[in-house]
């Protein structure tokens, strides 16, 4: 199983950023899917889930409304697309499918 994660970088407060969640070895299309994020010191923050055919999408209130899961079962691809960016959002953010995680890719909001 391997997830990798990209899309993060440096946004001014307010922006936007898309992250992508790249997976391989399992079938990617069977699996709820998962974004959390995690600044040091404190625990993995569970942001959103969505079911394997995308009729579900669950939000964390930190981000209900602001952020949007989706996914690509052709691609075996998982998204973010993260708007109205704030500073607390500053974080390494990870894809996981309910066992296995990437190696995150750091967001990091600030002017």
């Amino acid at each position: 199983v391997l997830l990798v994660e990209s899309g993060g970088g440096l946004v001014q407060p307010g922006g936007s950023l898309r992250l992508s969640c790249a997976a391989f070895g399992f079938p990617f299309s069977r699996y709820v899917m998962n974004w959390y994020r995690q600044v040091p010191v404190k625990e993995r923050e569970f942001l959103a889930l969505i079911s394997k055919f995308s009729v579900v999408k669950t939000y964390a209130n930190s981000v209900n409304g602001r952020f949007t899961i989706s996914r690509d079962n052709s691609n075996n691809t998982l998204y973010l697309q993260m708007n109205g960016l704030q500073p607390e959002d500053t974080a390494v953010y990870y894809c996981n499918n309910g066992g296995s995680w990437g190696q995150g890719t750091q967001v990091t909001v600030s002017s």
